[in-house]
């Protein structure tokens, strides 16, 4: 007897979103099980699809955490920009509310967050992967490079320096204590309180102004 496509899988084909579908049950595996707690075939069988149907889509279960973190990378470009708000109300203030942002998406986006830094995936192990990444990444450079410009130009630190230092701080914070799933530690404080302090230090150490 050939196989029969169950009823959930032929809903998913009728509709275009077996892709999506598998996405979004990557996305709850991870939640439940961690990036590396589940198989392929795990993915495909909470989808409702058969084992070789995300074949159709994926080449491997790589290619599937892929796009999660993909998409992740997508959304998390969507925060960054929105905190950093072009600038405003003012450089500096918009700058913090980057890195509030970054702590934002890593407690309300624990699935993503993990399949974007802890899934162990080559970060241009897809060009589509390396793109949003980089997009990502651009929020802060351009944030960093419209601090700097407010120092005397024989006082401004490297951009990319300032990007990367900002970025390592935001991401330890938020990998120990900002996280939305049972891997955060507990403080005595708010994950936010200890990035603002933190930042207030570096760039004042910089020779940044409190407020401009």
């Amino acid at each position: 007897m050939a196989w029969k496509p169950s009823e959930r899988e032929a809903r998913g084909y009728h509709h275009g979103n077996l892709r999506e579908a598998l996405i979004q049950a990557a996305r709850e595996l991870i939640a439940e099980k961690g990036p590396a707690g589940f198989t392929f075939a795990d993915a495909a069988r909470s989808a409702g699809v058969s084992a070789a149907a995300p074949y159709r889509h994926f080449r491997d279960r790589e290619a599937l955490m892929a796009d999660v973190a993909r998409e992740g990378f997508q959304r998390f470009e969507a925060m960054l920009a929105a905190g950093w708000a072009g600038g405003k109300p003012d450089p500096i203030t918009a700058f913090h509310n980057v890195g509030k942002a970054y702590l934002t998406f890593a407690r309300t986006e624990p699935a993503y967050y993990a399949a974007m830094f802890e899934s162990g995936l080559a970060p241009d192990v897809t060009k589509e992967l390396r793109a949003s990444a980089d997009r990502a990444f651009a929020v802060l450079r351009q944030a960093a490079d419209t601090l700097v410009a407010l120092l005397p130009q024989a006082r401004r630190p490297p951009a990319l320096m300032m990007s990367l230092h900002v970025w390592s701080m935001a991401h330890g914070i938020a990998s120990l204590f900002g996280r939305g799933d049972a891997g955060r530690r507990s403080l005595p404080m708010s994950a936010e309180e200890l990035l603002e302090s933190e930042m207030l230090i570096y760039m004042q150490g910089l020779g940044f102004p409190q407020k401009v």
